[in-house]
């Protein structure tokens, strides 16, 4: 299973649709997971053209966003338990990666999605995944935006950032 991995794309403010780059890769995957942050319900249906999107809200959400997917949650895809949370809570003093391992700490997960940062990042922590995939829309002090792919195949999970310099 290919999956894509987005998150802070805070498409009302800061950029007027989907860069190019990224449609053409989530056009190839099989499912669509989103971090938090959209902005706005107009980016859900853009990448649900694409493939079927699973997500959760960020901190710069509204009300709506916040109802209709919820702040946390656990999905399992081909067997692998996948935490997702948008990184600014709960507060850890440890960044947005230890927000993220706060906000699963006891669960039986194999990875966790976060974002928050704009600013990728892929590492283990104890048998853990933890991957961010940056922004592909507001790349603040990157050098490049960026989006993640996830390969997840016989219970094993690889994964990968795309960067570009266009959010075109």
């Amino acid at each position: 299973m290919k999956v894509g991995v987005v998150s802070d794309t805070h498409l009302s403010s800061s950029a007027k649709g989907l860069p190019s780059v990224l449609i053409e890769e989530f056009r190839k995957v099989d499912k669509i997971l989103h971090l938090g942050d959209w902005v706005s319900l107009e980016i859900y249906d853009l990448l649900a053209e694409l493939a079927p999107v699973e997500g959760i809200a960020g901190n710069n959400d509204g009300a709506e966003i916040i109802r209709r997917l919820g702040e946390r949650k656990i999905i399992t895809l081909e067997g692998v338990r996948i935490g997702m949370i948008h990184g600014h809570a709960p507060y850890s003093r440890k960044g947005t990666d230890g927000n993220a391992l706060l906000a699963f700490e006891g669960e039986d997960v194999d990875c966790i999605l976060f974002g928050h940062s704009h600013q990728p990042l892929m590492r283990k922590e104890n048998g853990i995944l933890l991957f961010n995939p940056g922004s592909p829309t507001d790349k603040r002090r990157e050098k490049q935006y960026s989006f993640g792919l996830m390969d997840i195949e016989e219970g094993k999970i690889s994964a990968r950032h795309v960067f570009y310099d266009s959010r075109e």
